[in-house]
C-alpha cells in the first residue's frame, strides 16, 4: 500500500500530525485500509529520514506537526503521474503452496485447490455484494476488491486446469528430500 506517497499526498496540503494524517487518510479513502498510529510515525520517521518532510513547530496541544519539502511535494506529483506497478511475485504464496503439495508425498494438491477455489469463491460474492457507496472513493474501492475477487476465481480454476493436464499427462511427480547435503561455505582446511 502506498502510505508514504499517500501521506505526503495529504501533507502537500497543510502541515498536520501524525493522528490527523491517519484520520485524514481513513476519510478520504472511506476507511478501505484502516492505518495505526504506529504506521503513520514510522512512515513520518523515515519521510523526514529521506528529505521528504520536515518537523515544525508543535501545536498548542502539544502535537508535533509535519510540513512536506520541496522533494516530498515533486514525490507525490510524480507518484499521481505513474502507473500503479503491478509487478509479478516470484513469491505467490498459492503458487509455492501448490508446487509443494505436488512435490511431496501424501498432499492433495487438488483438494487443495478446491479448498482456495471455495475461499476465492466465498470471496467473491462478499465482494460483490451490493452496497451502498456513500461516495465515489467508497464505490470505485468496492469494485476494484470485486473484480480482484472474481480474477481470484478465475486463477483457481485455471490452476486447477493446469494441474488436472499435468496429472493426466504424468508431469507432476512426488519426491523425497536428497541426502545429498549442498555446498556452501569454504571446504575444510587440510589437517597437517
Amino acid at each position: 500500500m502506498p502510505i508514504r506517497h499517500a501521506l505526503l499526498a495529504i501533507l502537500d496540503q497543510g502541515d498536520c500530525y501524525g493522528n490527523q494524517l491517519r484520520a485524514e487518510f481513513e476519510r478520504r479513502t472511506s476507511g478501505e485500509s484502516p492505518l495505526n498510529a504506529g504506521q503513520v510515525y514510522t512512515t513520518l520517521d523515515r519521510l523526514e529520514r529521506d528529505g521528504l518532510a520536515t518537523r515544525t513547530a508543535a501545536t498548542s496541544e502539544g502535537h508535533i506537526a509535519y510540513s512536506i519539502t520541496a522533494e516530498g511535494a515533486q514525490a507525490v506529483r510524480e507518484w499521481f503521474l505513474a502507473p500503479v506497478s503491478r509487478e509479478s511475485s516470484t513469491r505467490d504464496p498459492l503458487a509455492i503452496k501448490l508446487a509443494l503439495a505436488l512435490t511431496l508425498p501424501g498432499i492433495d494438491a487438488r483438494a487443495l485447490l478446491e479448498t482456495e477455489l471455495a475461499a476465492a469463491r466465498d470471496r467473491a460474492a462478499v465482494e460483490t455484494a451490493t452496497v451502498e457507496a456513500q461516495d465515489a472513493a467508497a464505490l470505485i474501492a468496492r469494485e476494484l476488491r470485486s473484480a480482484r475477487a472474481e480474477a481470484d476465481v478465475r486463477v483457481v480454476l485455471r490452476a486447477i486446469e493446469v494441474l488436472d493436464e499435468a496429472l493426466s499427462s504424468g508431469r507432476a511427480t512426488q519426491f523425497p528430500v536428497t541426502s545429498e547435503l549442498p555446498r556452501r561455505g569454504r571446504p575444510a582446511a587440510n589437517n597437517r
